[in-house]
């Protein structure tokens, strides 16, 4: 393999793509999820084209452009485009409401911003008067009145084959490492969102390391379905165009088990939930058939002998993991499209028993960590050096140490340089020798593998003055299948609760074998075989925790918890403050006698 030259500007990975001569650089599937390919030259023309057409608006080196779209090829080249005349994009999340739109486009000072859809252009123009906005590309044709179609800016450009433009090239090699890439805008589990601001130094910086040890080629392929408004997945994605790979685009998140059977990716970076969602589905299924749950049920119990071999990269050579291998586990890769050999889960914590079940299935799924602020990577389990349970070791350019607190802090090339326009809280985290404060609890083993307890804001502290980590209770919790999501609450308290999320799926499916018929989900929810049902769940984890950790009191909700519903992150991370807002009334309840209560079990 041809070892990778370093990038100083995500240009330079540009420029990489361009000469590939990869007649299948990129997948994008059509209304009628039908796959087609863009070579490495039609890439270069697109780009080329629209970043024309972006100065001709008026943009100049240092402006930003709003961004606003699902996963799709046009991203990507208005991405490149804005990068390559030394603009920053703005990409925003797709979801989020007209204000929240024009509350970002207003921050960053866009006035020029492309979108995906008609649904997208009407309501970022039903707020355009907030903002400065002075041009609208829209990716779909045809555009509507006061918008332009990106198509109507590209043009001919396929037709220029393996032409290229001297005075862009020039304007590529123009853009420095020290410049502005990008504003990308955290979730705010915790806050208002704040514009962190990465240069292309920051980028090239992380992205000239975490791969390394991965040997991604040309014959690799990954499915970008994260959305690219989230460090990781864009992180993801670079990563995969600097080694020459495939990107196919997966616009919607449902479309996914499809485009995984079509594209059989070999690479799949996922944030947790989205393996725990997989997990579910595998026992869902098998669930359906006695026979079948027991089968899955004999091969995990097979696999956890064999786990630690799995997860070192080795093939078991068992006769009993062989047959357990034939019969379930590759089953369970096929749901992948069965020629994955990385998987990677990052974006939230893991869980130790969620990467043991996959490595009992037979598959090693490596965990990582790191923060938009740190573009993104700082941590990451290789093939080559992990240890489950972690979250791997530091990369080499980056350096760590630790608060008395054990909050963990970071300095590197990666680490940004602020907030956007926001000194103050830029100061809070980052101070003036360059170590950025991540709000993690953390610690280092002896063999430098390093280990993320908890959100340091999250802690939830009894009035008895213990510290519980709510993150690794709400894994196990989550490991069951009749479990979407979990929140503990109790900080201040006297006990800790805990409110469940349900897998309706899953219930509703357990409800009618059971012969439980409820005409709303609120009354499924209250039907006390299925109370009893959940706290035998609650039970069984409360027997993996310390005492002052156990959950004395749970209530299992009627809601389905969904970024579109606002209670999780893009990265599928609970907002903890929404979730306190929207169920007071209920916390209120668990703990109305809490000054006489003893709460020794749940219920």
């Amino acid at each position: 393999m041809t070892p990778v030259s370093s990038l100083s500007t995500i240009n330079d990975l540009f420029v990489r793509i361009a000469a590939a001569a990869n007649p299948r650089a990129v997948l994008w599937q059509d209304e009628f999820s039908h796959w087609h390919p863009i070579s490495s030259d039609q890439m270069y023309q697109r780009v080329r084209a629209l970043a024309m057409a972006i100065l001709r608006f008026g943009a100049q080196k240092g402006d930003r452009i709003a961004l606003i779209s699902e996963n799709r090829w046009e991203w990507a080249v208005t991405d490149f485009a804005a990068l390559a005349i030394g603009a920053a994009d703005v990409p925003l999340y797709p979801t989020l409401t007209g204000e929240q739109i024009a509350a970002q486009v207003r921050d960053a000072d866009c006035r020029i911003a492309v979108v995906s859809t008609r649904q997208q252009f009407d309501k970022l123009h039903s707020v355009r008067a907030q903002t400065q906005l002075q041009q609208i590309v829209v990716m779909d044709s045809p555009a509507p009145e006061g918008a332009v179609a990106m198509s109507e800016l590209l043009g001919d450009a396929d037709a220029l084959g393996a032409q290229r433009d001297p005075v862009f090239d020039a304007l590529l090699r123009s853009v420095q490492p020290g410049d502005l890439a990008t504003l990308i805008y955290t979730s705010g589990t915790t806050g208002e969102p704040k514009g962190v601001a990465l240069t292309h130094g920051n980028i090239a910086a992380n992205q000239n390391i975490t791969a390394v040890d991965f040997g991604f080629n040309s014959t690799d392929a990954c499915i970008s379905f994260l959305p690219l408004s989230h460090v990781t997945a864009r992180a993801l994605d670079y990563v995969m165009y600097n080694h020459g790979s495939q990107v196919a685009y997966c616009t919607q998140f449902d479309k996914l088990p499809q485009a995984m059977r079509e594209v059989r990716p070999t690479v799949i970076v996922g944030v947790p939930r989205v393996f725990e969602k997989i997990r579910q589905a595998v026992m869902q299924k098998a669930g359906q058939s006695p026979v079948k749950k027991r089968l899955l049920a004999w091969a995990i119990r097979q696999g956890e002998r064999f786990a630690d071999t799995v997860y070192d990269g080795h093939k078991p050579s068992s006769l009993i993991w062989k047959l357990s291998n034939k019969l379930v586990y590759s089953k369970v890769r096929e749901a992948f499209g069965g020629r994955v050999r990385i998987f990677v889960s990052g974006g939230a914590p893991l869980g130790i028993d969620t990467a043991r079940w996959f490595a009992s299935a037979g598959i090693a799924l490596w965990e990582g960590y790191g923060l938009t602020e740190t573009a993104p990577v700082i941590a990451l389990n290789t093939p080559i050096s992990h240890r489950m349970g972690s979250v791997g070791m530091p990369l080499p350019n980056v350096e760590l140490k630790f608060a008395e607190d054990g909050e963990l802090l970071v300095r590197g090339p990666s680490v940004f340089s602020g907030y956007w326009h926001k000194p103050a809280a830029t100061a809070e985290c980052l101070d003036s020798q360059g170590w950025f404060r991540t709000g993690d609890i953390a610690h280092l083993d002896a063999d430098g593998f390093l280990y993320i307890t908890d959100r340091k804001k999250e802690l939830l502290k009894t009035s008895g003055g213990k510290l519980v980590a709510p993150q690794p209770i709400e894994s196990k919790l989550k490991n069951n299948v009749l479990v979407a999501q979990a929140a503990l609450i109790g900080d201040r308290h006297k006990f800790i609760c805990a409110l469940l999320s349900p897998n309706f799926a899953a219930l509703e499916e357990w409800a009618r074998h059971h012969g439980i018929s409820a005409q709303s989900r609120a009354g499924l929810v209250a039907d006390s075989r299925v109370i009893a049902l959940y706290t035998e769940i609650v039970r069984e984890v409360n027997g993996t925790l310390a005492n002052f950790e156990t959950l004395k009191r749970f209530r299992v909700v009627a809601d389905e918890w969904t970024q579109d519903s606002g209670e999780l992150t893009p990265s599928m991370k609970i907002k903890r403050r929404v979730l306190t807002a929207q169920y007071s009334a209920v916390i209120d309840e668990l703990y109305a006698d809490e000054a006489t209560a003893r709460g020794e079990s749940a219920s």
